[in-house]
């Protein structure tokens, strides 16, 4: 059973999203002080050990989700997890505009593959290698991608992936595990 003061906090995030889809740009604004620890967690989790760490710190991260989640004129958020979800997709996208942009400013460069974990996101991943996988997603289905890109890049939980796609826990278990093992192939395609 969850910590009353974990609870708690889940709830005011519900409720903070319901004020800001109704229009209280100042919910928007207590939203993000409320979730600022927990978005800088899955900021750290996509940099940890990050050969690049120079180019891009937590905080800076962070604070790039915010401008760019901010912009949007309603942000219709259903729930704590969604909100979770869209801002990993979100970081993502960060990571992979500035990928590009330091790919195009080396005229190139070559590619470093990425190795899969079955559950952690791997130790070191450089931002070339954030494009390398990029590219690979697009060969998913549509929900194995969403379930990479929320598990790998937001360390969602099967729970809350499935909570947000609207299945069950054991669909996103297979579908981890189908993309996974495209993945991998793709990757290691001697093996």
């Amino acid at each position: 059973m969850p910590h009353a003061d974990a609870t708690a906090e889940r709830g005011e995030v519900t409720r903070l999203l319901h004020s800001a889809r109704g229009g209280d740009r100042g919910a928007y604004d207590r939203l993000f002080a409320l979730a600022y620890e927990d978005l800088r967690a899955v900021a750290r989790n996509q940099l940890r050990g990050s050969r690049d760490a120079e180019a891009v710190r937590t905080t800076e991260l962070v604070h790039e989700l915010y401008m760019k989640l901010a912009d949007q004129a309603a942000p219709a958020y259903e729930n704590r997890a969604h909100f979770y979800a869209i801002a990993a997709r979100a970081m993502r996208q960060l990571l992979i505009d500035l990928a590009r942009n330091r790919q195009a400013a080396k005229r190139g460069g070559d590619w470093a593959r990425t190795t899969l974990s079955g559950k952690q996101v791997p130790a070191e991943m450089r931002l070339d290698e954030v494009l390398a996988l990029d590219e690979l997603l697009a060969g998913l289905s549509e929900r194995q991608r969403q379930v990479v890109e929320y598990r790998f890049y937001g360390g969602l939980t099967e729970e809350e992936i499935a909570e947000v796609l609207g299945v069950s826990t054991r669909t996103v278990q297979r579908e981890w595990t189908k993309a996974r093992a495209w993945l991998y192939q793709e990757l290691y395609p001697e093996e």
